[in-house]
């Protein structure tokens, strides 16, 4: 029974080589594309009641126990993002049917966006920190195919400074592993809480995780951010939209995971250090984010403001913030999808990517218009939905943990998400329309149905708290007792 746990990156992995030997057939690519990533979220739908009924689940390969082969485990915060991210990448390949010429769908587009998806399931899924380094590379492999995909001057430009970056720190990233193992003897991910617990979380271990947040920072966009909003506004709008929604979200993963469970020892230092990162990333992603009239950098700001917001929970720790930060991870991969869902719409309509060119589109695109605003209110943190209740938990997590220069951030950032987001709606869709009758083209009804389905879906999280409240507080109550994932993966601690 198991043996499902390898499936949410398993099954992207086996279609996308299939794609490869499909590559003429752009639209039965896209439906299979879409199919897989459907079956997978119904996998990890499975999976999350499983964790409910039965514990956190645990898959040995070949029979080897850990610490001594490799696992991938099961918990409600894992699942809870494979299925997300499952969802909003059926979603987008939904949009990418219509959207993605018939150039592109035969350059191999949909078979690299299934092995993105792949490592980013594996990385959440794994059990060991040398396997979420294979699946990182996974998963940046797939994403500097996808950001040239095309070949414009643009795009290889932003590619040649995302490529130096991410090779830099996956450099630094096996450095971090070959100083761990020689330290701890391990890198099962529960084994090196028991051994870091043993010896104590020294100055050598403070120093290395300090390394491993460095790596992270920067495959996150944490603090340094500065390849990220040229990288996610250059490549076409549905790897835009794949990338806001999920590549950063692996990064914020693994730096819950390991700051939760592994080096939490010192967090007068480590967690002092990430709070000191997420409050700069919130005043520079506030600034970038009104500082630009291109509606792509606008989005990709956003992005870094809300991987600042869910470091502040990180930061402060606390049972409260872990459960707003999960709810706001969950929130913030389905509508940055639909965010730049909605952005490239509007530049596909228009022609243009300058908010001072555009004005009145509600009048001739309203049901676009009204998705707009809904996702604007929805990122700014207005009830009822997705966004308001991981910003209230990150909030009482902040106050009780006294942090309230963080938590003054964290609330003035979502003044500037709406904001920014605001001076579009306002100039873009209000106003008089500069587009007559005959000269309007028309939307197509493949770009709005995507949209729709993820308005509906951050209506319905925002909605659905209750339902959805006992697989994050699971989450979160696995985070702030790391007792309960070594127990589960160690069986009862031992080795």
């Amino acid at each position: 029974m198991t043996n499902i746990i390898v499936m949410p990156m398993l099954l992207p992995i086996v279609a996308g080589v299939l794609l490869i030997f499909l590559r003429t057939y752009g639209r039965t690519q896209a439906w299979i594309g879409i199919g897989v990533m459907a079956g997978t979220a119904g996998i990890a739908g499975y999976l999350l009641n499983e964790i409910q009924k039965n514990g956190i689940l645990r898959l040995d390969f070949g029979g080897w126990a850990p610490p001594f082969g490799i696992s991938f485990v099961a918990d409600s915060f894992s699942v809870l993002l494979v299925l997300t991210s499952s969802i909003v990448a059926a979603i987008c390949l939904l949009y990418a049917l219509f959207a993605t010429s018939k150039a592109q769908s035969t350059m191999y587009f949909y078979p690299t966006a299934l092995f993105l998806v792949a490592g980013v399931n594996g990385s959440f899924l794994t059990g060991d920190l040398f396997n979420l380094f294979v699946c990182f590379e996974v998963m940046l492999l797939s994403s500097y195919v996808l950001l040239t995909l095309g070949g414009s001057k643009t795009q290889l430009r932003e590619a040649i400074k995302y490529v130096t970056i991410n090779i830099v720190s996956s450099w630094f990233f096996l450095v971090a592993l070959a100083y761990l193992y020689g330290v701890a003897g391990t890198l099962n991910m529960a084994h090196l809480s028991v051994r870091v617990a043993e010896v104590g979380q020294g100055p050598l271990l403070t120093t290395i995780s300090i390394v491993f947040l460095v790596v992270f920072s920067l495959k996150a966009g944490l603090l340094l951010y500065y390849w990220l909003p040229g990288s996610y506004s250059a490549p076409p709008i549905v790897t835009s939209a794949l990338f806001g929604a999920l590549l950063t979200k692996v990064g914020v993963y693994a730096m819950f995971r390991i700051f939760s469970l592994i080096f939490y020892h010192q967090p007068e230092i480590t967690h002092t250090i990430i709070g000191i990162m997420a409050a700069l990333t919130l005043i520079g992603g506030s600034l970038g984010a009104i500082a630009f009239d291109d509606i792509r950098k606008i989005a990709a700001y956003n992005v870094v403001i809300a991987v600042g917001f869910m470091m502040v929970g990180l930061a402060v720790s606390t049972p409260n913030s872990f459960e707003g930060a999960t709810y706001y991870l969950i929130h913030d991969m389905v509508v940055k999808a639909l965010l730049f869902l909605l952005v490239g719409t509007m530049i596909t309509l228009t022609g243009t990517a300058q908010i001072g060119k555009m004005s009145g589109m509600i009048k001739n695109y309203p049901v676009l218009g009204w998705s707009f605003f809904i996702a604007m209110l929805s990122l700014a943190g207005v009830p009822p939905l997705s966004g308001f209740i991981g910003k209230v938990l990150v909030s009482e997590g902040a106050i009780e943990a006294g942090a309230y220069g963080l938590l003054a951030l964290a609330l003035l950032s979502s003044l500037f998400i709406l904001y920014s987001l605001l001076r579009i709606f306002k100039n873009s869709f209000w106003g008089e329309t500069i587009i007559s009758r005959d000269e309007q083209v028309p939307v197509k009804k493949g770009f709005l149905v995507p949209i729709v389905l993820l308005v509906l879906l951050t209506v319905g999280i925002g909605l659905g708290v209750e339902g959805l409240s006992i697989y994050v507080t699971d989450a979160a109550n696995t985070l702030a007792n790391p007792t309960i994932y070594i127990d589960a993966v160690l069986e009862n601690g031992q080795p």
